[in-house]
């Protein structure tokens, strides 16, 4: 039975894709399959202007869809983008701010990093701007980085 058409990414940052039986909305990620040839790439594109700060909700979207990619046999990559600015400045320090060491223990924070780690499919990050501290761990994850000339990588703290 084929497949109805992904819809694109509608308004406000929002996107749907329909892997296998799962439909996933995202807040922050824009989710979008390739056409014809192109079919098994799902692109996933960080929507979290204005420097696609990691924060919480991000990390769990990443997290979602790499448990889907990997029940999804249509999908053979993932290319993982980000804003012309910025691909991922790292964490949402304002999400940090007030919190104890055994506080961001409890988030589990790093559960997001291990999802990631076990997708079977191959990771492409296509970077353009800044990639710095969890944006630059988000690269390091993925199989193979396109870096654009304006591409920045780094770990300032």
């Amino acid at each position: 039975m084929p497949r109805p058409p992904n819809p694109k990414p509608g308004v406000g940052g929002r996107g749907i894709v329909r892997l296998m039986a799962l439909d996933l909305t995202c807040e922050h990620l824009l989710l979008e399959h390739g056409e014809g040839e192109d079919r098994g790439v799902l692109t996933v594109t960080i929507n979290r202007p204005p420097v696609n700060a990691l924060s919480r909700a991000v990390q769990e979207e990443l997290r979602r869809v790499a448990v889907a990619v990997n029940q999804d046999d249509d999908i053979r990559v993932v290319v993982i983008a980000g804003g012309p600015k910025a691909f991922a400045a790292g964490a949402d320090i304002k999400q940090m701010t007030g919190k104890s060491a055994i506080d961001m223990l409890k988030i589990d924070q790093f559960s997001t990093w291990d999802q990631i780690k076990k997708t079977k499919k191959p990771l492409i990050a296509a970077v353009s701007g800044f990639a710095l501290g969890g944006g630059c761990e988000l690269t390091m994850h993925c199989d193979l980085i396109v870096a654009s000339e304006t591409a920045k990588l780094g770990q300032p703290e």
